[in-house]
């Protein structure tokens, strides 16, 4: 059976409101990652409303791949999700991804990436940003394509992480082909839905809120395989997600010098 949630947030860039769909009985984590993509992206779009009423204007569009040399970080409960994502793709492309991920991994460890970034996804307690910067710099000066672009495009665009969803620039097109020499305005972000569903994950499994940088998802998803197989009531789930979610909405408006909005 389905209930029907109302979802009311108030957002630094306007006022969210949604029905929410979400199953009676036991689900998965994974079954709660689009419900909680979906609120991420209408939080989104309520900051570009914003930002063109403000006469700015959002240069990022599908083809525009400049940014997809970042290493991308996804919580526990999106890379169970990709996991899923890629095992229903048709045999030859998800063949043709495998090779690029292999690809990806030889080239990482040949320049001894892999292995720092698996003990940052297999680490034990949260890792603080300032050991997570010289990786993400190191990884971005290789300039390696994301293994999930064909042509330039997002093959999982549908199924894409958080975090890719979530960058949005109103500078120029052409400075995203540079990030570290180049000056560029990302639109705000609300609420991170990578976060957000890490600290869920965290809660639910009493385990540190982990990231998994998306170069080796998938191995990750196979190694925590028995993690991904427990359920939880659906409506329990999504009273978590929300009260996250209105956690970062609290900071988020205290962050931008406004009153907390917190509604339902």
């Amino acid at each position: 059976m389905i209930e029907r949630f109302e979802v009311a947030l108030n957002t630094p860039a306007g006022r969210l409101t949604t029905a929410i769909d979400v199953p009676t009985g036991f689900i998965p984590i994974t079954s709660i990652v689009p419900v909680s993509r979906r609120l991420g992206d209408e939080a989104a779009q309520l900051e570009v409303q914003q930002a063109t009423a403000a006469g700015q204007t959002v240069s990022c569009r599908i083809g525009c791949a400049a940014c997809c040399r970042m290493l991308v970080p996804l919580s526990a409960p999106e890379t169970f999700a990709l996991r899923d994502y890629v095992d229903q793709l048709p045999a030859d492309r998800r063949v043709s991804l495998l090779h690029r991920l292999s690809d990806t991994k030889d080239r990482l460890k040949q320049s001894d990436l892999w292995d720092r970034m698996n003990d940052v996804a297999e680490a034990s307690k949260q890792v603080p940003d300032e050991e997570l910067d010289p990786i993400n710099q190191s990884y971005y000066a290789l300039r390696i394509p994301c293994s999930y672009l064909e042509n330039e495009t997002c093959s999982i665009y549908e199924a894409r992480p958080a975090a890719c969803r979530e960058l949005l620039v109103t500078t120029p097109a052409e400075l995203c082909q540079d990030l570290v020499q180049n000056p560029v305005t990302p639109l705000p972000v609300s609420m991170r839905i990578s976060s957000i569903l890490g600290l869920v994950w965290g809660t639910l499994t009493d385990s540190p809120p982990r990231l998994i940088p998306l170069p080796m998802a998938l191995e990750w998803a196979g190694r925590h395989e028995e993690e991904a197989r427990r359920t939880w009531p659906g409506s329990s789930l999504l009273d978590q997600v929300l009260d996250n979610m209105w956690r970062f909405l609290s900071q988020e408006f205290t962050n931008r010098g406004r009153a907390d909005g917190k509604d339902r």
